[in-house]
């Protein structure tokens, strides 16, 4: 068995960044942009008003008067210029007429007609946005996955379109004469097959395409029937099948090259990684707890890294024990716990009940308390390492 770090490692040096390709803006959050998006223009391109008020020349003081010779709204430029004694009413967001230096703020004026009264001493702001506040055009964004913000930012440098990583398609093949799909009638000793769905979901939200495939049977046959459905996929993932029983079949599968089978963890120590016919391969263990956990620690990781994220591995957080834990075995532990928000960092609870097979317990969940292996007993207070779900 090899360490999770080693697998992790393996797994990485399994898959490499998909081409980039041009994808509209509209269609790019969440995507990976692969290239600088360098600005087209300044922000704001002209120096804009940041109030409601009128546009002035200098500082005025108390009782200063003004003439009102015209209006300036967003998207209406006031085309004149500003002279001494003259004012433009204003609104938020539009240009500043030429002459003008200060606005003053619509609350501190009297209007009588078109001239203007200033009623309040200046606070010392201009209220003006000055040109390229913002950013500057050649100004740029570096590559990362994009949010709703930088969507925001891409779009004031007006660009319609940015180079993002081709999302990746991973085929999920659950094994198993035992299950059947949800909604069907499973005979006594059949279940449903669940971890698909949990899969499909993870990858998805990591910005990947998933094509769920029909499940394997127990047979060389169906098993490699199935499998040449997924000979256009950039990763092949199973779901059962990978450990050393009778009618485990993937492992043996004709042209699997392994990089790795088993791992010294719990839960998931059946999982294996190789390149089947050249497609980077992964097998998932078959228990439910044990598919997820896996999935969090090496699936998606690989997911990150076809999308171009340089930091692909998983990021763990630090938190504080709650309860006293006895010393860790031979295999590392990813235990499924509770964090519970407290004054600095958050505290941590391992559930009573560690079985890889409880789907309810991991629906409970929103952390794995990794405990190394032949870790010593931990007292509660300490400080452990966990990985969010």
């Amino acid at each position: 068995m090899i360490s999770v770090e080693e697998a992790l490692a393996r797994c990485l040096d399994l898959v490499k960044p998909l081409p980039p390709e041009t994808v509209p803006l509209a269609q790019a959050g969440g995507r990976w942009m692969r290239a600088l998006a360098t600005a087209r223009r300044d922000q704001p391109p002209f120096p804009a008003s940041a109030m409601d008020g009128y546009a002035v020349q200098g500082d005025p003081g108390i009782d200063a008067s003004f003439e009102v010779i015209g209006e300036a709204g967003a998207g209406h430029a006031f085309d004149g210029t500003v002279g001494a004694g003259q004012a433009v009413r204003i609104f938020t967001g539009a240009p500043v007429p030429k002459g003008a230096t200060r606005v003053v703020i619509q609350e501190d004026v009297r209007r009588d007609g078109d001239r203007i009264t200033v009623m309040a001493a200046s606070d010392g702001s201009t209220n003006i946005r000055p040109q390229g506040q913002d950013f500057r055009a050649g100004d740029s964004l570096s590559p990362r996955r994009l949010r709703p913000n930088d969507l925001a930012l891409l779009a004031a440098m007006n660009l319609p379109t940015v180079q993002a990583s081709r999302r990746p398609i991973v085929a999920l093949i659950a094994t198993g004469d035992e299950l059947v799909m949800p909604g069907e009638d499973p005979s006594p000793d059949q279940i449903i097959a669940s971890n698909s769905f949990a899969l499909k979901a993870l990858v998805e939200a990591e910005g990947g395409q998933v094509r769920l495939l029909p499940i394997a049977r127990d047979s060389e046959a169906e098993l490699a029937t199935v499998l040449s459905l997924a000979e256009d996929a950039d990763v092949i993932v199973t779901i059962g099948g990978a450990s050393v029983g009778d009618h485990d079949l993937v492992g043996k599968t004709a042209g699997l090259e392994h990089s790795f089978w088993k791992i010294a963890m719990r839960p998931g120590k059946p999982l294996m990684a190789g390149r089947l016919n050249g497609i980077p391969m992964l097998g998932l263990p078959g228990n439910p707890v044990s598919a997820i956990v896996c999935a969090h620690l090496f699936l998606l990781p690989m997911v990150r890294a076809m999308l171009g994220d340089p930091a692909p591995a998983p990021q763990l957080r630090r938190a504080r024990l709650a309860v006293d834990l006895p010393a860790n075995g031979p295999r590392a532990h990813y235990m499924r716990s509770r964090l519970t928000l407290g004054d600095g960092l958050p505290d941590i609870t391992p559930f009573d009940r560690q079985d890889s097979a409880l789907l309810s317990i991991l629906g409970q969940a929103d952390a794995l308390l990794i405990r190394p292996i032949k870790d010593d007993p931990v007292n509660a207070g300490t400080t452990v390492d966990y990985l969010p779900i």
